[in-house]
C-alpha cells in the first residue's frame, strides 16, 4: 500500500508555470512506476506524463511535449511535474498515481495504476 499527496496546484496566468510535487508514502516508493493525469470538467481523466521506477524513461502526452517535464526523486519519495508555458486548456485537476507494474519503462495505461492521490486544481487564466 502507498499513500500519495499532490501539492502545488493554483491559480496562474497563461504563460506562468507550477511545479507539482507528489509525496508518496508506505512501502518503497523506488519501486513503482508513476503518472500524472488530468480530468478537466465533463472530460474523461487523461495521462499527462509518466516516468519508470528510475527515471530513465519518460513518457508525455502530445498536449504537454516540450512544456511539461516530470520527475522524481526517489530518496524523497516524490515524484514531481514541471509545467511551463500553461495554457487555459491545461486547467484541470491534477492527480498522482503510482503503478505495481514490473517494467523498465513508464506505464502509459491508465488501468495498470494502483493507487491514486486526492489530487491538486490547476486554473489557468487568459
Amino acid at each position: 500500500q502507498v499513500q500519495l499527496v499532490e501539492s502545488g496546484g493554483g491559480l496562474v496566468q497563461a504563460g506562468g508555470s507550477l511545479r507539482l510535487s507528489c509525496a508518496a508514502s508506505g512501502r518503497t516508493f523506488s519501486s513503482y512506476a508513476m503518472g500524472w493525469f488530468r480530468q478537466a470538467p465533463g472530460k474523461e481523466r487523461e495521462l499527462v506524463a509518466a516516468i519508470n521506477w528510475s527515471g530513465g524513461n519518460t513518457y508525455y502526452a502530445d498536449s504537454v511535449k516540450g512544456r511539461f517535464t516530470i520527475s522524481r526523486d526517489n530518496a524523497k519519495n516524490t515524484v514531481y511535474l514541471q509545467m511551463n508555458s500553461l495554457k487555459p486548456e491545461d486547467t484541470a485537476v491534477y492527480y498522482c498515481a503510482a503503478s505495481n507494474i514490473i517494467t523498465l519503462v513508464a506505464v502509459t495505461t491508465t488501468n495498470l495504476y494502483d493507487y491514486w492521490g486526492q489530487g491538486t486544481q490547476v486554473t489557468v487564466s487568459s
